[in-house]
């Protein structure tokens, strides 16, 4: 009796363990369907997102949580042009994609950024509550978005008072 309880539990802990991995890489991820806007940049003139051009878009995105969105695509527009018309984000750091996703290479990127030959844009502020859209594009135009928590979102997930400086969060209800 004692190696069937055994079994059994090694068996319930294994499928448990493979039903987490699947739901964590796989399960929730759709891919996005572009829709000619997909990728924009936050002008310093405006302040506001601009369209910017683009190809090859691929993207996936869930719903169980604003971060999980990437997507990769390339552009002709140069590292002198964007740095003069869109506003700049400091210390990015990109988000890794399930595997499965072999256009999105956080640890690559990273290291292009780190080495210069890539820049950080902000492509939305507060695209959700507490989420920016960090665009980042390198030298030889290849473009990379990831959503990540800014100051506000930060504080309001781990509890500390998010003070006047951020938007009411009533503002975002309803959004992912």
């Amino acid at each position: 009796m004692g190696q069937f309880l055994a079994g059994f539990t090694v068996f319930s802990a294994l499928l448990a363990g493979g039903a987490m991995y699947y739901l964590q890489v796989y399960a929730f991820y759709e891919e996005v369907m572009p829709t000619g806007d997909d990728v924009q940049l936050v002008s310093l003139v405006s302040g506001d997102p601009e369209a910017i051009l683009f190809d090859n878009f691929t993207a996936i995105d869930a719903d169980s949580s604003p971060i999980r969105f990437r997507a990769c695509f390339t552009t002709d527009m140069s590292h002198s042009l964007l740095s003069e018309t869109y506003e700049a984000v400091e210390n990015a750091s990109p988000r890794n994609a399930p595997p499965w996703f072999d256009c999105f290479d956080a640890e690559a990127l990273g290291a292009e950024l780190d080495a210069g030959t890539a820049l950080t844009f902000l492509g939305a502020k507060n695209f959700a509550y507490g989420v920016d859209r960090v665009v980042a594009i390198t030298e030889d135009g290849r473009g990379y978005i990831w959503h990540e928590l800014n100051e506000c979102g930060k504080k309001a997930y781990d509890g500390s008072p998010i003070g006047e400086a951020c938007p009411p969060r009533a503002d975002f209800e309803g959004q992912n």
